[in-house]
């Protein structure tokens, strides 16, 4: 979806609003998709003493499995886009805070994407305290103990063997 900016930067509009649904169900993260509902964006792109902003909110829900127990989450997340719109920088290192446009048109799916696909979490766990899997028998441990034996590391063993005879 593009959005012409022309009448905002010429004065003639003072604002565009947005409310729009955008089908990123083709994402991959992860070696899986995702994002099986839309994403929503709400907000507007307006114009304040011929500075142009766009103020956005983006939610979506996330279908995936936790990194730790493998069972299935969905949880929903929910961030905002905050920028000043402009043709042209005169200093390029200052782009932060900058949204660039060309032609006095924004890509509002290329935004939404990229802005997606930074605010994705690098691990995904079902709850904060999330205990994972037994690396021996697999149980989830979040559900019910195992009666795994710990591995003792070979450089322990023997002081396990001295405490195992001060016990006798």
């Amino acid at each position: 979806m593009k959005i012409d900016l022309n009448q905002l930067f010429n004065g003639s509009q003072q604002k565009i609003d947005i409310d729009s649904s955008f089908d990123m169900s083709a994402l991959e993260y992860s070696a899986y998709n995702p994002l099986k509902e839309p994403v929503k964006v709400v907000g507007a792109v307006t114009t304040k003493a011929d500075v142009v902003y766009l103020d956005m909110t983006v939610s979506y829900v996330f279908n995936g499995v936790c990194d730790r127990c493998a069972e299935e989450i969905n949880r929903e997340f929910s961030f905002d886009v905050n920028r000043i719109v402009v043709e042209e920088l005169q200093n390029e290192e200052d782009d932060d805070g900058f949204l660039i446009v060309t032609n006095r048109e924004l890509d509002l799916d290329e935004l939404v994407n990229e802005e997606i696909v930074l605010s994705l979490p690098s691990k995904i766990l079902c709850k904060d305290d999330c205990k994972g899997l037994c690396p021996q028998c697999g149980a989830n441990l979040n559900v019910n103990k195992c009666n795994c034996k710990k591995e003792v590391d070979p450089r322990m063993e023997a002081l396990l063997q001295l405490l195992d005879e001060e016990d006798k």
